[in-house]
């Protein structure tokens, strides 16, 4: 993108919607984002440094007058600059607290947009973190009224949102204070944890509170004038030399603060956020919105992993489809060569829906992948199994053509014919199977089928043979018949076993790969149980320490209610796991059973037609 679109918008009726170009550019973007978003008071200069981010002077716009210039959430996506394969999304938001505005609720349904769609989450404020700037931010203690971790009637402790929040940036602008408490000098993130302290003062700390407990980590950057008054409305135009070389040094460690340091976005159950579903959530959160319900992140998860699944299906699908057509045009081929290929592109199918999917926790998007590939095997089986039968018919079309004319012409009607025609059938046998690449028994048998009417007729006009002669001769047409036509039973038998033992192996690899998946997502939902805890034992710390005994107890009971709950969510996800498996080796053990009883049914016709050709 070179310059940035309108996300979201407000309609006519001040409702939210979503801007369909904008969705279409996500929709392109198939690799994980880092989604960073900025809010603050409008006319403060958020969106300078979302330029900055990327990577350029100009693009979001800067507004030189008292009127608020962005308008709803617009975005930004450029190549992330130090993550490779990664986007970076920059989200600017409309500034907060705009005189223009009629809906009161409209700034929090902003905010919390921010907060849902982005991995870090940048305030940007004037001046300094006083009582009066935090307490600005009533939006954030609003924030469990605005967004559910579960559906309204599940109640859940709001301690949970640490675990799917953003980290939190404070970005303090013109900032013109010394870096000093008590007399020590201090660092800009000992200074934002100074300005959070909780005080035994009535509604003095519930913002802190929330800040506090919602942000798994908080990071501060105080900013200097950029450059002389008359100048900030200007900031985008200026040359380098006329801002402060102080405020381009601090905005230089806030953006490689972002860049290093700033996570690809993740879904509740730590689903990586690519571009296309990154727009999916936009598009869900929204709608909720105008709907007059409230954002769900539970809801949210299952919508996107219903759309995703089948998503991942179709795109396996085509991987699969993709592989076998290029393959169709070498048709016709040995099956051990079509079924060499069949088992890679199954397996590179499967991994391509691992890679999307998630939360296929009863397995039923890839059990209909599996049924899918399979009927697509059966097809291109056939189509191969047409094009050799095709092949073989016209070499045994141009090798019998000689035997044909002779025929035509009556060389066989003649005393000793018989074994003349015998001769040439022979040779035209040994020559098809000396020269067919993929010999099909059932080619074969046909033809030889086809020739029993000519047979017949020369062996009973051949004056040469004696009665006795020539019932040992339709005998022995019958034997040469009945092992064709045991050959194609064998051959048919030979293919089934070569399936069998190709679908036993590609069973094996889903399960490693399904087993695989899982434990992934155990990982990630571990750490992020981990990230959550980290931030209240911190939290829990430093309320002891500052006397708040009965704040900590209740933090401590907090984090034991989060380690239950994981304990639970784990438990959860190995039985889960457990029937996943089970079912895959269910559904494994049910081909299996097609197969052998399938494969015996063709051994009982050979077993029989065995018999008969000794009896012969």
């Amino acid at each position: 993108m070179d310059k940035p679109v309108c996300l979201i918008d407000t309609a006519s009726d001040g409702k939210l919607c979503v801007q369909g170009s904008a969705l279409q550019v996500l929709e392109q973007i198939q690799q994980p984002v880092v989604v960073v978003a900025v809010v603050g008071l409008y006319r403060t200069g958020k969106s300078y440094l979302m330029n900055r981010l990327a990577g350029k002077q100009t693009g979001f716009a800067l507004g030189s007058t008292i009127e608020s210039k962005t308008k709803g959430i617009w975005m930004w996506c450029v190549p992330h600059p130090t993550k490779a394969a990664t986007t970076l999304v920059l989200l600017d938001t409309e500034g907060l607290g705009d005189v223009d505005k009629g809906d009161s609720k409209h700034d929090t349904r902003i905010f919390s947009l921010a907060v849902l769609l982005s991995s870090t989450l940048v305030l940007n404020s004037r001046g300094t973190i006083d009582n009066r700037a935090i307490e600005e931010l009533q939006y954030v203690t609003e924030l469990t009224e605005y967004i559910k971790i579960k559906s309204p009637d599940e109640a859940v402790d709001d301690a949970e949102f640490v675990k799917f929040f953003p980290s939190f940036i404070w970005a303090v602008r013109d900032f013109t204070l010394q870096l000093n408490i008590d007399g020590k000098d201090t660092t800009e993130d000992e200074y934002l944890e100074f300005a959070l302290k909780l005080k035994l003062v009535n509604n003095y700390n519930l913002p802190r509170e929330c800040i506090r407990k919602y942000f798994p980590s908080r990071k501060c950057f105080t900013f200097p004038f950029p450059t002389n008054p008359d100048n900030v409305s200007y900031l985008e135009t200026l040359d380098p030399a006329e801002i402060s070389k102080r405020f381009l040094e601090v905005t230089g460690r806030f953006c490689q603060f972002i860049f290093d340091q700033s996570q690809v976005k993740n879904l509740k159950d730590g689903h990586t956020v690519t571009g296309r579903v990154l727009g999916h959530l936009v598009k869900t959160y929204v709608d909720t919105i105008a709907s007059g319900a409230v954002p769900c992140l539970e809801n949210a998860v299952i919508s996107m992993a219903l759309i995703e699944n089948e998503a991942a299906v179709k795109e396996g699908l085509e991987v699969y489809q993709s592989g076998m057509e290029e393959l169709k045009k070498s048709f016709p081929l040995e099956l051990n060569e079509i079924t060499s290929e069949h088992q890679c592109f199954s397996l590179m199918a499967t991994q391509t829906f691992m890679k999307r999917s998630f939360r296929d926790s009863d397995g039923k998007h890839l059990a209909s992948l599996e049924v899918a590939i399979i009927h697509q095997f059966d097809s291109y089986l056939w189509d191969n199994e047409k094009a050799s039968e095709a092949k073989c018919e016209s070499l045994l079309s141009v090798l019998s053509e000689p035997m044909t004319e002779r025929t035509n012409q009556g060389f066989y009607a003649t005393a000793g014919g018989y074994d003349l025609f015998c001769q040439d059938l022979e040779d035209i046998v040994n020559q098809y199977n000396t020269l067919a690449y993929q010999e099909v028994a059932e080619v074969l048998e046909k033809f030889l089928q086809q020739k029993v009417a000519v047979t017949t007729a020369i062996l009973q006009a051949d004056d040469k043979l004696t009665e006795n002669e020539r019932r040992i001769c339709e005998e022995r047409e019958r034997a040469v018949l009945l092992e064709q036509e045991m050959k194609a039973q064998e051959q048919r038998q030979r293919q089934l076993e070569e399936k069998m033992v190709i679908e036993e192996q590609n069973n094996e690899e889903r399960v490693r790969q399904v087993i695989q998946k899982m434990e992934e997502e155990m990982f990630v939902q571990q750490q992020e149980t981990k990230r959550a805890m980290d931030s209240k034992l911190r939290e829990q710390a430093a309320l002891m320490g500052k006397g708040f005994q009965e704040n900590a107890n209740k933090m401590a009971s907090e984090i034991e209610q989060l380690r239950r709950r994981n304990k639970e969510v784990e438990d959860s996800k190995s039985r889960e796991l457990a029937k996943m498996i089970a079912d895959q080796e269910r559904r494994n053990a049910q081909s299996m059973e097609v197969y052998i009883s399938s494969n015996a049914l063709l051994t009982s016709a050979n077993t029989l037609l065995d018999t008969i050709h000794v009896d012969i």
